[in-house]
């Protein structure tokens, strides 16, 4: 009687039988043999090594899900299904080339599955082994042979793969290969160091004290002089280098922050961590003390003030917020309020452009206390443009659910509505230095807009919208077309 993996590798060779491999004129049926042998060195697990055979079933034959569903279980079906791209009916594969890619490779992104991770690794591995030789055979006319022909966009699939499976995979045998394959197509794409045996310091945050999450990851006191923070599973190794070079790049400039010093693993997601000694976070402390909400709000103004009064040169690559917002108007406004949405970007483009840094993720969670000093830590929307951005973001954070829910406790700081709103509302006179009603009432209208234009983007990116959200967008709407209308520009001035 045959074992799972000698059934699936009939079932293959006569799904794939009379084709051929697109670089070369061999059997079909020998990559996903390939691929099987490679997932078989670094797991012994014969589902996934099923998964393998079958990759290409449903994509590349008459085969179906349901079908290997079926024959080979639950699991192994929907490991095929990670690696299955969207057909996009209607649209050649040179036209859809992009969309395909980028819907599959969020599939692997969102996994938390390493059987996902160990196929999409095998598979990969097994098509640029194949890629390098022709490569290193015919050089760049091999790109003509491919639905895209652009390397560059072919370097993005590749480089993007290997970030999204790094954590799990970087100490196996594959990975290694499998960087040095990108590199020697696309010198320079990784540090040759990561073709190298590396391990990276895993530490747990059991009983460690929470201070704060975002919407990258949470952070925590990891021990008296440290603090760690852990970037949720969607974030990768570039990700977190990133956001490392940014805070450093900004400690640079001026801004006060704690800066990284390593990156570790923490179960299966990136951490960074921080030398913050006797430090708390604002948050906390108003949490614990809401009656010096007035006192902390000045801290966060001052801080503020330090980070815009800083303009960066030409040279450093802080993208513009305002391309940011576009992306809002973009995907939240447009599709459901076209006139709102061309009257938004009028209001933006209308901003005159600067290299004032903002720091773009500004709130009490991000912000420590360590003696006399205040610091800002989050690097990762670090970018340049008018400080109304800044305030704006103050506003979705502050402003907005305590206006919401003036009782009720807000459930990322943990402080009442009431207080939240009295934050905002000293933290812009002691930003704007000043008691002038007019003046605090004018900069509370342009940054409640662009609240509403993240707020509604946030919303309409949702998977499900339950009907409570629903009402809650109809008024955003309402209140953007209102206000934009009467709104004459966006800027702090």
């Amino acid at each position: 009687m045959m074992n799972l993996v000698e059934e699936a590798i009939v079932y293959a060779t006569i799904m794939h039988q009379g084709k051929v491999r697109k670089l070369k004129n061999i059997p079909y049926i020998l990559h996903p043999l390939e691929v099987a042998q490679i997932l078989a060195t670094m797991t012994n697990d014969q589902e996934i090594i099923v998964a393998g055979i079958l990759h290409d079933i449903v994509e590349d034959t008459d085969g179906t899900l349901e079908e290997i569903r079926k024959r080979f279980g639950e699991r192994v079906a929907a490991l095929v299904d990670s690696e299955t791209e969207n057909a996009f009916l209607g649209e050649s594969r040179e036209n859809s080339w992009q969309k395909r890619k980028e819907t599959s490779l969020q599939k692997l992104k969102d996994s938390r599955d390493i059987g996902v991770k160990m196929l999409w690794l095998a598979d990969k591995l097994a098509n640029i082994r194949s890629l390098a030789q022709d490569y290193s055979e015919s050089g760049e006319k091999i790109w003509t042979r491919f639905h895209q022909k652009d390397p560059a966009m072919q370097r993005w699939y590749y480089r993007t793969v290997a970030e999204y499976v790094e954590l799990d995979l970087n100490k196996t045998g594959a990975y290694k290969e499998f960087i040095k394959h990108i590199n020697s197509v696309w010198p320079g794409t990784f540090s040759s160091e990561k073709a190298k045996y590396r391990k990276y310091r895993e530490v747990s945050v059991s009983g460690c004290k929470l201070l704060g999450s975002g919407h990258k990851g949470d952070v925590y006191r990891y021990d008296n002089e440290l603090i760690l923070k852990v970037y949720n599973h969607k974030n990768t190794y570039a990700d977190v280098e990133r956001e490392i070079m940014l805070s450093r790049k900004a400690f640079v400039l001026g801004v006060p922050t704690a800066i990284s010093f390593g990156i570790v693993s923490v179960g299966d997601c990136y951490g960074a961590m921080y030398e913050l000694v006797d430090s708390d976070n604002l948050t906390a402390c108003i949490v614990r003390n809401p009656s010096g909400v007035m006192f902390y709000a000045d801290v966060m103004a001052q801080l503020a003030i330090i980070i815009h009064g800083i303009e960066a040169d030409q040279d450093d690559t802080f993208p513009d917020v305002k391309d940011r917002y576009r992306r809002y108007i973009d995907r939240g406004l447009e599709p459901v309020d076209k006139k709102t949405a061309e009257r938004c970007q009028q209001l933006l483009n209308a901003i005159p452009r600067t290299r004032h840094l903002i720091h773009g993720d500004f709130h009490t969670s991000n912000a420590f206390i360590q003696g006399a000093d205040a610091l800002i830590i989050d690097m990762d929307r670090m970018s340049v443009g008018d400080p109304i951005f800044e305030l704006g973001d103050v506003y979705l954070y502050y402003y907005l659910p305590g206006k919401r829910d003036p009782e009720g406790l807000d459930p990322y700081l943990g402080t009442p509505g009431r207080v939240n709103c009295r934050f905002f509302e000293y933290f812009l006179k002691y930003y704007l230095q000043t008691e002038d009603e007019e003046r605090l009432r004018r900069v509370t209208e342009r940054a409640a807009l662009l609240a509403d234009l993240r707020l509604i983007q946030r919303y309409e990116e949702q998977e499900t919208i339950s009907p409570e959200t629903q009402k809650e967008l109809g008024a955003l709407f309402a209140e953007t077309a209102e206000l934009s209308q009467r709104i004459e520009e966006l800027s702090i001035a």
